[in-house]
């Protein structure tokens, strides 16, 4: 029975037509992400069904089918079911490794030919490329005409790539650029609730709608080749792990010789350095296609998975090659009740898409049920810094380190906060917590809200900030 003041807790009840539904999606798209998340997926499917006026998953099955609506229904699925959560130099140490030895060792290999190729497979809103594209300005500085950079941002999300091509970001988005950096790089639109990018770094950057499965069939665009540097980053882990394997192959094909390749801090796998050289970097692995040949690697192939798709029928859009293998669905139902991990997906996904204020009304009706969550307080700490509110989110900070101590990502992005704000010392002790609590756990173990950085990579992050002034 739910308490005073508390929601009763939802029941969904996977039918056979949503199950079919689920399957059809995940070999569209790859997800593999949903296949042990029914009700996640069916609250991404819920908001679908309103806006096409269709009553349920047999009937929305139907419209993906449909020669005529469903390639328009696929992609307006495809960016609901997408979760493109990133922002502005994400993962400090990566760009770290990017300034300072991946970068450099490039411009010193391409520096007769002055002309670089680089590619941001899944890049969401475009923070990813923008932010290469703001890198390569400061390394090249006056000798950035001088080169023929080809930047080039990739998604399935075509209303990502909408909003990457506006280049118009909300602070949330721009959490992790140097407050210093901020007007250096962009300018204040909308009474400064928003930033657009400079048109210097906008100019290197393109973008196309592209479905990294289909690097695996035999017509993938000439441009998808000869690339010095690949960033793939929080793309792999929705993917099954047979066909990431596949696709970080495909990947390394594309690659030039002394070409490069970052994943996200989850994604490395041991059984990536069977084709590719592994570099350990300060608070990151990187690969490296070795070689000194021309053109694009021929990475070894992996066995075609089997099917598990019904037979398409004639008027169905076209399926891509790579299928997945099925998982025997759960008899009994799926609860949903109002967690504290379904609020944070609420109010993250909402800041995902610059709706900053349906994030915030997320983390304020999650604190009301549940008001002794440090991990809501914390993202409530992200949301209000975003919207440009540091006293409240220096509130949130402390009020989640109040609950938990131990908390390190708490500590970081309290520590970051002050830093900001030139309060230099709380700043650097802040930080210094941190990093003591993740030397007391396991180097590869991942922080709590870290979004799959580990406590190694964290106490990298640490150190990189304390290596500044001051």
């Amino acid at each position: 029975m739910a308490g005073p003041g508390q929601r009763p807790a939802v029941t969904f009840v996977p039918d056979a037509d949503f199950l079919r539904l689920k399957r059809h999606i995940i070999g569209r798209t790859g997800h593999f992400y949903y296949e042990d998340k029914d009700a996640l997926l069916w609250d991404r499917l819920k908001r679908r069904f309103h806006e096409t006026g269709l009553a349920g998953s047999g009937a929305y099955l139907r419209r993906l089918e449909d020669a005529v609506q469903g390639e328009a229904e696929w992609e307006a699925l495809e960016a609901e079911i997408t979760i493109g959560e990133t922002f502005f130099f994400r993962y400090a140490e990566q760009f770290a490794a990017l300034r300072r030895t991946i970068l450099p060792d490039l411009l010193k290999r391409r520096g007769e030919t002055r002309q670089l190729r680089v590619w941001s497979a899944g890049c969401a809103n475009g923070a990813e490329p923008y932010s290469l594209a703001i890198l390569l300005g400061d390394l090249l500085s006056e000798t950035l005409p001088d080169w023929r950079v080809f930047l080039l941002g990739t998604d399935l999300n075509e209303a990502a790539l909408r909003q990457a091509r506006q280049a118009v970001f909300s602070r949330w988005t721009l959490r992790g650029h140097p407050a210093d950096a901020l007007e250096r790089d962009f300018l204040a639109v909308d009474a400064g609730r928003r930033w657009a990018l400079r048109p210097q770094h906008r100019a290197l950057v393109r973008f196309r709608r592209h479905n990294l499965l289909s690097l695996l069939e035999d017509d993938t665009p000439l441009e998808l080749n000869d690339f010095d540097l690949i960033l793939c980053r929080n793309v792999l882990i929705y993917f099954h792990p047979e066909v990431v394997e596949r696709v970080v192959r495909a990947l390394a094909g594309r690659l030039r010789d002394g070409g490069w390749l970052l994943l996200g801090h989850a994604e490395p796998n041991p059984a990536f350095a069977s084709f590719l050289e592994v570099v350990e970097l300060p608070g990151t692995i990187a690969y490296r296609r070795a070689g000194t040949g021309s053109g694009p690697a021929q990475a070894p192939a992996a066995p075609p998975l089997p099917s598990t798709e019904p037979p398409a029928r004639a008027d169905a859009p076209r399926r891509l090659a790579a299928k997945v293998p099925a998982r025997k669905p759960e008899p009994t139902a799926r609860e949903v009740p109002q967690r504290p991990a379904q609020w944070l997906a609420t109010a993250r996904a909402a800041a995902d898409r610059d709706d900053l204020a349906a994030a915030a009304e997320a983390c304020r009706a999650g604190l009301v049920a549940r008001p002794e969550d440090a991990a809501l307080h914390y993202m409530d700490g992200l949301v209000q810094r975003a919207q440009g509110r540091s006293r409240e989110a220096e509130a949130a900070f402390r009020r989640a380190l109040y609950l938990r101590g131990d908390f390190a990502m708490a500590h970081y992005q309290l520590g970051l906060l002050l830093l900001d704000e030139g309060r230099r010392t709380g700043g650097r002790r802040a930080l210094a917590a941190a990093a003591r609590i993740a030397m007391a756990l396991p180097g590869g173990m991942p922080v709590e809200e870290g979004d799959g950085m580990t406590a190694r990579q964290l106490r990298a992050g640490v150190r990189l900030q304390l290596e500044g002034p001051g």
